[in-house]
C-alpha cells in the first residue's frame, strides 16, 4: 500500500464492452493500493466499426445503468474512498452531435476524449495495418487528432495521445516525439492554450513497456508550451491493474516538470503537488 500514489482517472468495468470487471472488485483494489480517490471512465465511442469481435453496440454505453451502479457504491463506499462519475468518449468527426448531447444530457465529474481509430478503423487489430506505411499513418493519427479535439473540445484531458504506437507492427520501434514534433506541438499547444489536460496513461508500463503513453519527451513538451493538468490513468480493465506503475509514472511526471497531479468534481479540476 502506498497512500501518496496518485489518484486513478482512468478505470473501466463490465459496463465497457472490452471488460468484464466487477464494479466493487475494481474499488476494493484501489483501496489495497492505498488511493484515496477513482474515477470511472467506461467507454462510449459511438459508430464503433462492427466486426465479428466487435458486435453492434459494443462501445455503446447504458449511461443509466452505470451511473445508478456508481452511485450506489459510492455512497457504500463513501467513508473510505471518493468515486468520481467519468466517461472515455471516443471522438470522430461524423458523431459530434451525438458526443454533445452525451456530456449535455449527463452530470459527469469528468471526461476523457479518446481517439482509437482512424479512418474508422481500429488499429488494435493486425489486419489494419496490412499494405499500410506505420510512420505515414502515426502522423495522419495526430493529424486526425488535432482536427478532433479542434471540432469537440468538451473534454477534459486526452486520452493516450500516442495510443496508436501501441499496436504499431514494430511496437513503437523507430517512433519518436522529434519524428512526428510539428504534429504533436499542434495538438499540445491546442491542449494547452485551451487548458486541457493529458491522459498520463500506464497501461504501456504495466505491460512491460519502457513508456507511459504519451511518453516523457511528449510530457516535458507539454509543460514547456503552459500545459498544466495531467491525470493518472492505469486503463484497468482488471483488478491487478489498478494504479499500476503509478509511482514510476509519478517520477516521470516530476522530472518532465510537473509538481501536480489533479482531479476534477463536476468537471472542475483541483490541483494534488506531489
Amino acid at each position: 500500500m502506498n497512500k501518496n500514489l496518485p489518484s486513478d482517472y482512468h478505470m473501466h468495468t463490465h459496463n465497457s464492452g472490452d471488460s468484464d470487471a466487477p464494479m466493487k472488485d475494481m474499488i476494493e483494489s484501489a483501496i489495497k493500493c492505498g488511493l484515496s480517490e477513482i474515477c470511472f471512465t467506461e467507454h462510449m465511442d459511438l459508430d464503433f466499426p462492427i466486426t465479428k469481435s466487435v458486435p453492434e453496440g459494443t462501445f455503446t454505453l447504458d449511461i443509466p445503468s452505470y451511473r445508478k451502479e456508481l452511485f450506489s457504491y459510492r455512497q457504500k463506499y463513501q467513508d473510505t474512498i471518493s468515486i468520481k462519475y467519468g466517461i472515455e468518449l471516443g471522438l470522430q468527426s461524423q458523431i459530434i452531435a451525438q458526443n454533445s448531447r452525451v456530456i449535455s444530457d449527463n452530470d459527469f465529474d469528468f471526461v476523457i476524449g479518446s481517439i482509437h481509430l482512424l479512418d474508422h478503423a481500429d488499429p488494435y487489430y493486425p489486419e489494419f495495418w496490412e499494405g499500410r506505411d506505420e510512420e505515414s499513418v502515426i502522423r495522419r493519427y495526430f493529424v486526425s487528432t488535432l482536427e478532433n479535439i479542434k471540432s469537440f473540445s468538451d473534454f477534459d484531458v486526452l486520452g493516450h495521445l500516442d495510443y496508436i504506437v501501441r499496436y504499431t507492427p514494430t511496437h513503437g520501434a523507430g517512433y519518436s516525439y522529434r519524428k512526428y514534433k510539428e504534429e504533436i506541438d499542434a495538438i499540445l499547444s491546442y491542449l494547452a492554450e485551451h487548458d486541457k489536460g493529458l491522459d498520463l496513461n500506464t497501461k504501456s508500463l504495466t505491460r512491460g513497456g519502457s513508456d507511459p503513453n504519451p511518453n516523457a519527451d511528449i510530457l516535458s513538451r507539454f509543460r514547456e508550451l503552459g500545459g498544466r493538468i495531467i491525470t493518472f490513468g492505469s486503463d484497468a480493465h482488471t483488478p491487478d491493474e489498478v494504479a499500476g506503475c503509478f509511482e514510476r509514472a509519478r517520477k516521470i511526471a516530476v522530472s518532465c516538470g510537473f509538481d501536480s497531479y489533479y482531479t476534477f468534481d463536476k468537471r472542475v479540476p483541483t490541483a494534488h503537488p506531489f
